[in-house]
């Protein structure tokens, strides 16, 4: 019982450890991204940290599969390097003892990574997406970054502010040029904001400026200065319609489903904590540690043993989602994975056995 909970504790501070280096590693990198999209003007600047967010929930499962795997190989490296091993060994005890510890540990978590999967995951996408569309069906004033040149999506109409409170969409120093019909309107106010009419309609309601409107190449220009101008800029931000990607669809709607692609995304949500323990089962045998032969091998080995499951993964959906396969195409992914790791459990409860002298005594061979 103290061993255990021993383990536990050690388990659960590596892998906090673990999970807090990966996720600044990955949101940093994706916060690079994004920063660099608004500064850009592709995105609004307070669109970040949200879509930061929704992007850090969806990857969520993968994070913690990687975070559950490297921290019970560190783990039982460390026990291996320490020679607690040997002595486990030494006293009668096998690999095989270590199973239900590391359960203890993976099993919740696997649970955590299920409910994000089924649940959380596809709300999350949903949101991320809906949250995007109406950053870009935000008109111009309000999705672009004081000091930047912003075309508009039908390229007739190019915005320039100088400052953007934020508050109602106000900015101050506008400058906008319309070119419809063969005429060029240009425009500056000192006040702009975005108002919507009651059917839906959207208005920029530029304030103290002036409208210059005429042909190019012609001297024939119309000069007026105003105190209120209203310009159309589309319809008012609705709702984004149902999810339209398999990503985002709720799990109670791919259950029962014929569509190939559903049955792809179905059986890919219920493959992400299945890894997650299999993984951990087989991070004990790879765990195994030679001083004669480097420090890294067993983690180069643990590293391609993660890549080549969640590839094989990967092509398996792919498969199903074009309709080349049925799903016990991935259940075959994970049988042969789990016997992978029950094989070099085997192998490793006496090793001091030659792999392929263990090898054959396991099917049976002299």
């Amino acid at each position: 019982m103290v061993f255990q909970k021993s383990l536990t504790r050690e388990l659960t501070f590596t892998a906090l450890g673990v999970f807090v280096v990966l996720l600044a590693i990955i949101v940093s990198t994706q916060a690079i991204n994004l920063l660099g999209r608004a500064a850009e003007g592709q995105i609004a600047n307070e669109a970040v940290t949200a879509l930061i967010g929704f992007w850090t929930l969806g990857f969520f499962p993968v994070l913690m599969i990687l975070t559950v795997f490297v921290s019970v190989l560190v783990v039982l490296t460390r026990t291996w390097r320490d020679h607690e091993m040997v002595v486990w060994l030494s006293s009668g005890l096998s690999l095989r003892d270590w199973i239900w510890p590391i359960m203890r540990f993976t099993v919740p978590l696997a649970m955590l990574i299920a409910g994000v999967t089924l649940f959380v995951g596809p709300w999350a996408d949903q949101r991320s997406q809906d949250y995007a569309e109406i950053i870009k069906r935000r008109e111009e004033i309000s999705a672009i970054s004081p000091g930047v040149f912003k075309e508009s999506a039908s390229s007739t109409k190019v915005y320039f502010i100088e400052n953007y409170s934020g508050l109602h969409s106000a900015a101050s120093n506008i400058f906008m040029q319309d070119m419809t019909d063969g005429k060029v309107s240009t425009i500056f106010a000192k006040h702009g904001y975005i108002a919507i009419k009651p059917d839906g309609e959207r208005l920029l309601v530029l304030e103290d400026g002036q409208r210059y409107v005429g042909e190019p190449g012609k001297a024939d220009y119309q000069i007026g200065a105003f105190k209120r101008y209203s310009a159309s800029i589309g319809e008012s931000q609705v709702a984004v319609g149902p999810a339209s990607n398999r990503q985002s669809i709720p799990t109670g709607q791919l259950l029962g489903s014929a569509n190939p692609e559903y049955r792809a995304e179905l059986a890919w949500r219920l493959s992400m904590p299945i890894s997650c323990v299999i993984l951990a089962l087989l991070a004990l045998p790879l765990s195994y540690y030679n001083p004669r032969s480097g420090h890294t091998y067993n983690l180069l080995f643990a590293l391609l043993a993660f890549f080549v499951y969640q590839n094989g993964l990967t092509i398996a959906r792919n498969w199903i989602a074009q309709g080349k396969t049925g799903v016990w195409t991935v259940a075959l992914v994970h049988l042969a994975m789990l016997l992978i790791a029950l094989l070099l459990l085997k192998h490793r409860d006496k090793p001091q056995v030659p792999f392929g002298q263990s090898l054959s005594q396991m099917f049976g061979k002299n």
